[in-house]
C-alpha cells in the first residue's frame, strides 16, 4: 500500500488549473452539439439531444468523480455510460450533417464531454491515491482477477469433465498474467525484496574479500606408541614374582613403561539456543503461537538472523519466523528488524 501524504500548495494550484480546461472542454462539447443539431432539427430537439447525451454524461461524470473522491470503486455501468452516451450523441450529430466534412466535425464534437469526464475522474483518482494511500479501482480489479483465478484453478482440478478442466486450466494461465499488473504497492514491495537480495549478496562478497584468515584448528597431540623395553638382567631372575595373578603388578609395570603422557582434550561448545539468547537479553522464552512482546520479537529475529553463515536477510529471517510458528504482524516484524540492524550498526 502506498504511504499517504498531503498535497503541497504548488500541487494544489497545478491540479486546480488542470481541472479548468477539462471542464471547459466538456462544456464546449455540449455547446457545439447543441449548435450542430439545432441547425438541422430546431432548438427544442437540440436541447433534448444535449440533455440525453452530454447532460447524462455529465451526471455520470459527477457520480464517478464523487465515488473516486470517497475512495470507492466505480460500477462498470458508469464507465460504460461515459462512452456509450457520447457515442450515441456522435451518431445523431453525424446524421444531422449535410456534407462529409461536417459529418466528421459533428461526430467528434460530443466526445469532448467523454474525454473531459474521464480526465477529471482519472486525476481525482490519483489525488485520492496520493493523499489516502489506497487505490480502490486497482483493488477492485485485483480482487476480481484473484477470485476468478481461484475459481478456475479449483474447477481445473476437481471438475468431472476433462474438457472443462482443460478450458479452466488455460483460462487460469491467462488470468495469472494479469495478477499484479498496475499494482504500485506490489511493485514497491518487489523492489524492496530485490534490494535486500542485492544487499545480502554484496555483504557476502565484501565479507569474503576483507575477512581475516582463519587460524588453523587446534588438535590434540597424538601420543606416540612406546615400544616395550628389553628385559633387564637384574629382573630376569625375579620374573616369577611378577606374574598375571600377582597383586603387586603395578610395581613391575612402572619399572618397564616410559613416562606417562596426558592427552589434551579440546572442549566442544554446545550450540547457542533461543533460550540462551532470551536469558542473555533478560526476557521470557518466546514460544511459537503466543503473542510476543517487542523485546521477545527482537530476540527471535536476532537468533534467526545468526542461525546461519552468512547472516540471514530480512526475507529469509521472516520466512523462518513464520515457518517456526511465531506470531507477529508484518509491521511489527519490520520495525523489530530495523531496530536490530540499528543496534548492530551502533555496536560496530
Amino acid at each position: 500500500m502506498t504511504a499517504p501524504s498531503r498535497l503541497n500548495k504548488a500541487q494544489k494550484v497545478v491540479l486546480a488549473a488542470a481541472f479548468v480546461p477539462m471542464l471547459a472542454t466538456g462544456v464546449a462539447g455540449g455547446v457545439g452539439t447543441y449548435s450542430n443539431i439545432s441547425g438541422a432539427y430546431g432548438k427544442g430537439t437540440a436541447l433534448g439531444a444535449v440533455a440525453a447525451g452530454e447532460g447524462a454524461t455529465a451526471v455520470l461524470a459527477l457520480v464517478l468523480l464523487g465515488l473516486t473522491m470517497l475512495g470507492q470503486a466505480s460500477p462498470l455501468v458508469i464507465r460504460v455510460g461515459l462512452w456509450a452516451l457520447p457515442a450515441a450523441s456522435s451518431v445523431m450529430s453525424a446524421m444531422a450533417a449535410g456534407d462529409p466534412g461536417r459529418t466528421v466535425i459533428y461526430a467528434v464534437t460530443p466526445m469532448g464531454m467523454c474525454v473531459s469526464a474521464e480526465g477529471m475522474a482519472f486525476l481525482a483518482r490519483r489525488i485520492v491515491v496520493h493523499t489516502g494511500g489506497r487505490d480502490a479501482e486497482a483493488e477492485r480489479k485485483a480482487a476480481a482477477i484473484v477470485q476468478a483465478l481461484a475459481y478456475h484453478r479449483a474447477r481445473a482440478a476437481n471438475h468431472p469433465d476433462a474438457k472443462v478442466q482443460a478450458r479452466s486450466d488455460r483460462t487460469s494461465w491467462k488470468l495469472a498474467r494479469k495478477v499484479g499488473v498496475g499494482d504500485v504497492s506490489l511493485g514497491a514491495r518487489l523492489v524492496d525484496v530485490q534490494r535486500e537480495r542485492v544487499t545480502s549478496g554484496a555483504d557476502a562478497a565484501l565479507a569474503d574479500m576483507f575477512s581475516a584468515p582463519v587460524a588453523p584448528a587446534v588438535t590434540a597431540p597424538v601420543t606416540p606408541a612406546v615400544a616395550p623395553a628389553p628385559p633387564r638382567p637384574e629382573l630376569e631372575s625375579g620374573a616369577d614374582s611378577c606374574d598375571a595373578e600377582d597383586t603387586q603388578v603395578s610395581g613391575c609395570e612402572s619399572s618397564d613403561s616410559g613416562p606417562a603422557v596426558t592427552p589434551v582434550t579440546v572442549p566442544v561448545l554446545p550450540p547457542v539456543t533461543l533460550e540462551d539468547v532470551a536469558v542473555v537479553a533478560g526476557v521470557p522464552l518466546p514460544r511459537p503461537g503466543e503473542t510476543l512482546t517487542d523485546a521477545q520479537l527482537g530476540v527471535v529475529l536476532r537468533y534467526l538472523r545468526y542461525s546461519d553463515d552468512p547472516p540471514l536477510s530480512y526475507r529469509q529471517a521472516a520466512a523462518s519466523f513464520r515457518e517456526a510458528g511465531f506470531v507477529g504482524s508484518e509491521k511489527r516484524v519490520r520495525v523489530a528488524w530495523g531496530a536490530l540492524l540499528s543496534r548492530e550498526e551502533n555496536a560496530s
